[in-house]
């Protein structure tokens, strides 16, 4: 099962979600993507209680601030975790978001919140003791993120770094195998 966390104002309806949700459904395996909570409580308790429930082994794959969550829960439940473009330190990265803001595809207004992003903190990793179980996916044209943190912070673990692209990852479609062949092994 891949279970997969979202960004920071994005949703089960993008492109990413979409494409791998439907690659997974062609190779007749168990995706989720559920509509991640604002609150970094809330989406915590809400991934916690899907890994806790699922019915086999989960494999998390996570973009921007998902991917600072699959940190925290693969090595939290000693799981995988591929993390695309992934926020690093997201305490310091979202601090200028606080204020009003929508989400991408609902529309749907919320305000981010000084606490909201002790929330964050408390979520932190500061460094891997599975660095095997990573798999970090960096565009070095990645607009919103510093590549090199997350090179910095996944040492160890396997990267792929690619010149050029964005923050959304523009060769997602390459990689859809590749990301369901390592949940698998």
């Amino acid at each position: 099962m891949i279970l997969y966390l979202h960004g920071f104002t994005s949703g089960p309806q993008s492109h990413k979600a979409q494409a791998l949700a439907k690659r997974m459904q062609q190779r007749g395996r168990y995706f989720l993507c559920p509509q991640l909570p604002h609150s970094p409580d809330q989406a915590a308790w809400l991934i916690e209680s899907l890994i806790l429930t699922a019915r086999e082994p989960v494999t998390l794959v996570g973009s921007s601030l998902g991917g600072y969550y699959a940190t925290f829960f693969a090595e939290r439940h000693g799981l995988k975790a591929v993390l695309v473009n992934p926020a690093v330190v997201a305490h310091i990265q979202l601090a200028d978001y606080v204020g009003r803001h929508a989400s991408l595809y609902s529309g749907e207004e919320f305000d981010f919140t000084p606490d909201h992003i002790e929330q964050l903190r408390r979520l932190e990793v500061p460094q891997l003791s599975q660095p095997g179980n990573f798999w970090v996916l960096l565009e070095t044209g990645d607009e919103t993120l510093d590549y090199r943190q997350a090179v910095a912070k996944y040492a160890g673990a396997r990267q792929t770094v690619l010149a050029g692209g964005d923050h959304s990852f523009t060769r997602w479609g390459e990689y859809l195998d590749d990301i369901i062949t390592f949940a698998a092994f």
